[in-house]
């Protein structure tokens, strides 16, 4: 299977999909340089193989890239990012 994420600035969205199939996203609203991740999903074929915690990597070392912060609205997003040290730093 493979992987790719896309970042959808127009839509506030990260996507991923596995084998060109959308599997998941992680929203955000951003105002201030601050991008609210408030919502992630994960479609249900897909639940269970880490695709959430790929797609919020991939947008939180997105969001760094860019210079911006976060705030976690996402209740995932806010344990993803207890739980790794590393993208402490991001919170606003």
């Amino acid at each position: 299977m493979t992987n790719r994420i896309e970042h959808k600035p127009e839509q506030s969205t990260f996507e991923i999909y596995v084998d060109d199939v959308l599997a998941g996203h992680a929203d955000y609203t951003e105002v201030g340089g601050v991008r609210n991740f408030d919502h992630t999903v994960t479609s249900p074929d897909f639940r269970g193989q880490g695709i959430a915690g790929k797609v919020v990597t991939a947008a939180l070392d997105a969001t760094r890239a860019d210079g911006l912060k976060i705030i976690a609205g996402c209740s995932y997003v806010e344990k993803f990012v207890a739980q790794n040290a590393e993208y402490q730093d991001l919170v606003a």
